[in-house]
């Protein structure tokens, strides 16, 4: 059996804030001890969205929960976004466990984060699991890609990991002031089912151009033979 090594692929981060990010992160795993490991990092990012999704739970009866959502999130980037560059800056990396161990966590994080989500009544379940599905083939198109194209990208359509926390951490917050939200002459609505059926829509158009994108690139890559 082939197998591809991971290590070789390129990273493409071209997300909004990721100049920034990347030096702020840099910046960080430089200052942390030296006991603060990366695999403690990675764990510390999935046991912080479990968190998330415990909190948006328990805030269908206790609102001020909403709050702790917000930590949680934060507590994910911190080790999410945090992993990676500590194994980078300390020269310890693994590559492919690393790659694999990260990104089996963050899909399973995100069945907890929208599953306490669904069970909040702050979004119909059926959006609910529409993100989930959508995530997973955003997932799924990026992670082939890497391995026949050998190029990881971070982001789509400006938006990454960092962007995302933001966004919902924002609406979390607001869910505490309001969770409807009132559409001129269309009705009134949960705010987190507007803003999920819109993330679903930009999920699909980014897995659809970037699908087509690369199916080019390879068709063209492998003519058939003469």
């Amino acid at each position: 059996m082939e197998v591809n090594s991971i290590s070789e692929h390129v990273r493409e981060h071209r997300s909004l804030l990721a100049d920034v990010e990347k030096k702020a992160l840099v910046g960080i795993a430089q200052r942390l001890p030296a006991w603060v490991n990366s695999d403690h990092l990675t764990f510390l990012g999935f046991i912080a969205m479990i968190g998330a999704g415990t909190a948006f739970w328990i805030a269908r009866w206790h609102k001020p929960a909403l709050l702790l959502v917000v930590v949680a999130l934060a507590l994910n980037w911190f080790g999410d976004s945090l992993d990676g560059t500590v194994a980078w800056v300390r020269n310890r990396q693994r590559p492919r466990y690393g790659f694999y161990v990260d990104h089996v966590l963050d899909i399973a994080g995100a069945l907890f984060l929208l599953g306490g989500l669904s069970l909040s009544g702050y979004i119909s379940p059926f959006v609910a699991v529409g993100l989930l599905a959508g995530f997973a083939m955003v997932c799924a198109e990026v992670y082939l890609a890497t391995c026949v194209l050998g190029v990881f990208r971070l982001s789509n359509l400006g938006f990454g990991g960092t962007e995302l926390r933001i966004v919902l951490a924002a609406g979390t917050l607001w869910l505490a002031h309001s969770p409807i939200v009132r559409i001129p002459g269309l009705g009134t609505y949960l705010l987190f089912d507007v803003s999920g059926v819109v993330a679903i829509a930009g999920m699909a158009v980014a897995f659809v151009l970037s699908a087509v994108k690369n199916t080019r690139m390879l068709y063209r890559a492998e003519p058939l033979p003469h």
